[in-house]
């Protein structure tokens, strides 16, 4: 894909600000719901810039893996966990902002150095029609071994969610379950909609 120079600096501008404006989001709401919400707009400006770069397939795969299967995850397992408690003061609790505060501007003048020193060369060749086939063969000859443990380890995280969610059901000793009750799981209460 070829666009104008400046069209591809304008939208570069405006996806960048989107992106630092919802990672942003993401850590200073005390909501988490809007945060994993905002994550998402993450992940899609992400897949934006990645269309700026001619990578077409890894533009549809941080859509459709990512925002489409990790994000739903996420939010899927915060709605599953329903857990309504309040954030509580910790005392001396400035102690580890200001150290996480160090940290972000230390980072970032580390990142900001590297990308002015780096020579950064221009290519002037076209870009390739696609880049799905190269990319296919990668996955299935040299990363097909680290291409299923990244599943298996989405498979662990999953039924890690699921166990998260199921906690409150546990019981208290291995000896209360019956082998009647051993296969099945007791249902969530309800809330009254409405008195």
């Amino acid at each position: 894909m070829q666009i104008a120079e400046g069209v591809q600096l304008v939208t570069f501008a405006l996806l960048s600000a989107l992106m630092l404006g919802a990672a942003l989001g993401v850590v200073l709401f005390a909501n988490i719901v809007y945060s994993a919400f905002l994550l998402g707009g993450v992940f899609i400006s992400m897949a934006g810039i990645y269309i700026l770069l001619n990578a077409d397939f890894v533009s549809a795969a941080q859509i459709l893996v990512y925002v489409g299967a990790v994000n739903v995850l996420i939010l899927f397992a915060i709605m599953l966990v329903n857990k309504r408690e309040d954030f509580k003061p910790l005392k001396n609790g400035w102690v580890g902002q200001g150290a996480t505060a160090l940290v972000c501007v230390g980072l970032f003048a580390l990142l900001s150095a590297v990308s002015v020193v780096t020579p950064w060369s221009i290519s002037t060749t076209v870009p390739l029609a696609s880049s799905i086939v190269p990319l296919a063969k990668h996955f299935f000859t040299d990363f097909l071994l680290p291409f299923e443990l990244a599943s298996i380890l989405l498979l662990m995280s999953m039924v890690g969610a699921i166990i998260l969610a199921r906690r409150d059901f546990m019981p208290e000793t291995i000896g209360a379950i019956s082998s009647q009750d051993s296969l099945t799981l007791p249902e969530r209460p309800r809330e009254l909609v409405g008195k």
